[in-house]
């Protein structure tokens, strides 16, 4: 078997998937043809890419899984709020906020230190939990990203909805002509929210 192209992430419920397509269905037009917007279908809480793993690496990545999950009680997130990173004014990802307990973070470090020690690189920057709704071209004029700007600057978008994050999984990402094509390998649960763990280690 070849190496799998995989992610770790928290699934979103198909209610909330609709409502972000319908936001990006809003914004889509000819001020953001420089724009890639993600299918709503894929739409994602990234917590860790790790790019290519090997099939040896499969069984003790879903293990580590598993365990980290364990540790961490399923917790709510709440969705809503658009932005952009850099910012709006030079717009490289177009995105929808994420507001989190502290165990979120918590979580995505556990998941990066215990994948690094298997050799996957570590974040090289602050976990800043978002939900990527489209990525501007690289190739896109000052005029397109002021556009850009003007669409997202103008548009309210404000709470979505509450969902509740009980598991991670590891899906594997296959890139067609037709674009990505997500699948599910693994789910890990998280602990129930009155479950005594103590606190997460550092």
């Amino acid at each position: 078997m070849n190496a799998i192209r995989s992610f770790i992430a928290i699934d979103l419920p198909e209610n909330i998937q609709e409502k972000l397509g319908a936001i990006i269905h809003q914004m889509d037009g000819p001020s953001t043809s420089a724009v890639r917007w993600v299918p709503a279908k894929n739409i994602h809480l990234t917590l860790k890419f790790l790019g290519d793993i090997s099939p040896t690496n499969l069984q003790v990545l879903t293990k580590i899984l598993d365990v980290e999950a364990q540790r961490f009680p399923s917790f709510e997130i709440s969705i809503g709020n658009l932005g952009a990173f850099p910012n709006i004014r030079r717009p490289r990802v177009i995105w929808v906020g994420i507001k989190a307990p502290q165990s979120l973070g918590a979580l995505q470090h556990a998941i990066d230190v215990e994948t690094q020690r298997l050799g996957y690189t570590a974040e090289d920057r602050p976990f800043s939990p978002h939900l990527t709704l489209g990525r501007v071209s690289h190739n896109a004029t000052p005029q397109e990203a002021q556009n850009i700007g003007n669409t997202l600057g103008n548009m309210q978008v404000g709470e979505l909805g509450i969902v509740q994050a009980s598991t991670i999984r590891l899906f594997r990402s296959d890139l067609l002509p037709s674009g990505a094509v997500y699948t599910s390998l693994h789910i890990s649960p998280l602990a129930r929210p009155n479950h005594d763990l103590g606190a997460p280690r550092a």
